[in-house]
């Protein structure tokens, strides 16, 4: 089986419609063929499906159509001369000192689980979720705070679970300790 018969997913096709995009911002295609290629996109199958959207457009490609072949490298010819290179050293000993910083785990979030815990329960309308970047949860709580009557319960729910269990922010990464 070729690679153009390869079976593609949600993720290739969301790839190559917003390509498309860019390329229609840049004022590369018309709308009409931004219209036509975004839809073609949408329903392709297979990579070769795909491949024809962006044979007449400059790079940016999907990453997926793997990357652009490049020439073989040439070798020297026989009577050059191979050069040298110079060894490098440190910095100078007037170079300013690297600033030390204490580096945070890979991953992490730069709010803390217990400021985002206490916040939802000392004031139990969904601030604790607002720390957190989680706004669309905030604003849930809130509405369900003054709305009804047993919605201040969620809150204060959720920020024990907060300092229990900990959470993640609104790019995912876990809350730090």
């Amino acid at each position: 089986m070729g690679s153009e018969e390869l079976r593609i997913g949600t993720a290739e096709r969301e790839e190559a419609a917003r390509l498309l995009s860019d390329h229609f911002g840049m004022g590369r295609i018309t709308p009409d063929e931004y219209e036509t290629r975004v839809t073609d996109a949408y329903a392709a199958t297979t990579l070769g499906d795909l491949r024809p959207l962006f044979r007449d457009l400059p790079p940016p490609h999907p990453g997926f159509f793997g990357p652009p072949s490049t020439p073989m490298p040439m070798s020297p010819p026989p009577y050059a001369q191979p050069t040298t290179q110079l060894p490098t050293y440190g910095p100078g000993p007037y170079a300013p000192p690297t600033p030390y910083a204490q580096p945070m785990p890979v991953g992490y979030s730069p709010r803390s689980k217990t400021v985002a815990g206490v916040l939802q329960i000392v004031l139990p309308f969904g601030v604790g979720r607002f720390y957190t970047g989680q706004t669309g949860l905030g604003v849930a709580q809130l509405f369900a705070t003054f709305c009804t009557g047993v919605g201040i319960l969620w809150p204060i729910i959720d920020g024990i679970l907060l300092l229990v269990n900990g959470g993640t922010d609104a790019e995912g990464r876990p809350l730090r300790p």
